[in-house]
């Protein structure tokens, strides 16, 4: 007896869930097509090869002492510059150290005598360069393997570019770099070198691409993340069209409804396309700067929350 009832209260349950969507499905407005006029504009369309890169330095020179010993003296400081053969630091050898701190108990004559007998050891810029890394304190003690001072030559921006796309990057192409920590500033680059050497990162196969800015921003940093655009083609000056506008019957044909007068329907033109970008498509042909373009686009309309009650919910009043 039991089971029976339970079985009509189920089916009574599902009837009316039935009813409850189809009534929600009934109320929900059709699509409508909106239609927009839009007139073809001349302007600059630019193709682009997108990536991530690294700001590094091109030549990065760690100044290592000779021999153990201390640092006596630091003459340059992190983004100076500085030329070739100048001393940018004074060490001691483990030897000159002991004695100097010897004589220095016995008084400032044999002090200075020692000190301008047995010379500290200069260490020099071997080219020119900019100081990036200047840690080192007088005073503190090294061995032959440590880096006193690090100099770079000039910072590059190092992309990692896919495999499919490194067929598309030339040396010289132009491209534009964005920091990510100053994404507002656009710098203007060229493509110096192209490594033939590949690299796997996260299973996927990339070439690394040196990217030299036509002028280095102080802000510039090493390590400092960035993303490149490299320009594969750029056209100024060309007749420009949103890519909504364009209709493809086939992968070489495509057209665009053209607006005539006296309220007929639109002619069909067929146009021949040029490069495009995420916005808009070269039109190289097949209609004119003073063409109205017609725009037919659906627009789906969102039902109202309040058009119905759910039964299994509690009502408001």
């Amino acid at each position: 007896m039991w089971n029976k009832k339970i079985k009509i209260i189920l089916v009574l349950s599902g009837i009316i869930l039935l009813l409850f969507f189809v009534l929600r499905l009934a109320q929900k407005k059709p699509s409508q097509e909106e239609v927009k006029e839009i007139t073809p504009k001349r302007g600059l369309i630019q193709s682009i090869i997108s990536t991530t890169a690294t700001v590094l330095p091109k030549n990065r020179l760690e100044i290592k002492p000779p021999v153990n010993g201390r640092v006596e003296e630091i003459l340059v400081q992190e983004g100076q510059k500085v030329k070739t053969g100048d001393i940018i630091a004074w060490m001691s050898s483990t030897e000159r150290a002991a004695l100097i701190d010897a004589a220095r108990g016995k008084g400032e004559e044999t002090l200075k005598y020692w000190q301008d007998t047995y010379k500290p050891i200069p260490l020099v810029a071997p080219i020119d360069a900019e100081v990036i890394v200047a840690t080192t304190q007088p005073g503190q003690t090294i061995t032959a393997s440590d880096a006193v001072i690090v100099l770079s030559d000039h910072l590059i921006a190092r992309a990692q570019v896919d495999e499919t796309d490194i067929g598309k990057i030339k040396q010289g192409q132009q491209a534009i770099i964005s920091l990510d920590a100053y994404s507002d500033t656009k710098i203007k680059g060229m493509v110096e070198h192209i490594y033939y050497e590949s690299k796997t990162v996260n299973n996927v196969t990339i070439y690394e691409v040196d990217v030299i800015p036509e002028e280095i921003p102080l802000f510039f940093r090493s390590g400092m993340n960035a993303s490149i655009d490299f320009i594969e083609e750029s056209q100024d000056n060309v007749l420009l069209l949103p890519q909504e506008a364009v209709k493809k019957e086939e992968k070489t044909k495509a057209y665009v409804l053209v607006k005539q007068n006296n309220g007929k329907e639109p002619l069909r033109c067929e146009v021949k396309l040029g490069i495009s970008d995420e916005k808009n498509v070269e039109i190289l042909s097949g209609i004119k700067d003073t063409d109205t373009v017609i725009v037919r686009s659906k627009r789906y309309s969102i039902p109202t929350t309040d058009t119905g009650t759910n039964p299994f919910m509690p009502g408001r009043r």
